[in-house]
């Protein structure tokens, strides 16, 4: 007798098991609709994903090793149009070493992006625009603003 009832209690188990299963799966699924109007420079859904460091792979690569070699620094980072890198800083940086970082960005911005006029946007930890830092090629100075 013991036997069935544990054969009745499976059995059980797995109708129960495949009712809900089809039940969840042939319910009406909710499909996420495409945005009516996408923001200038993203043709898929897909870059989304690209935007929150760079709209190149290049420069998601660079904004993501900002990052995480800043050891706390930076917060965040983000490359636009491989020319534009932009620089959230932590609120431990103090006002006299935001320049000489900045500088140090754009050093390496240039040797991962060459050939090009280059602009750093350094921004408080409250995402105010404190220092912009130009790079000219043609005269190779940097200039702050």
């Amino acid at each position: 007798m013991k036997i069935i009832q544990k054969f009745r209690r499976v059995l059980t188990a797995l109708v129960l098991v495949l009712v809900l299963t089809t039940t969840a799966a042939c319910s009406g699924t909710v499909q996420a609709k495409q945005p009516t109007q996408l923001p200038s420079g993203i043709s898929h859904s897909a870059d989304y994903a690209v935007l929150s460091r760079g709209n190149s792979v290049q420069g998601q690569d660079f904004g993501n090793w900002v990052v995480s070699t800043a050891k706390g620094i930076v917060q965040d980072a983000y490359v636009r149009d491989n020319n534009k890198l932009g620089i959230v800083i932590a609120p431990q940086v103090r006002p006299t070493e935001v320049r000489p970082l900045a500088k140090s960005l754009l050093q390496g911005f240039h040797k991962n992006f060459p050939n090009q006029d280059l602009k750093v946007l350094m921004y408080a930890p409250d995402k105010k625009l404190i220092l912009t830092a130009e790079y000219d090629k043609q005269s190779q100075q940097i200039e702050y603003k």
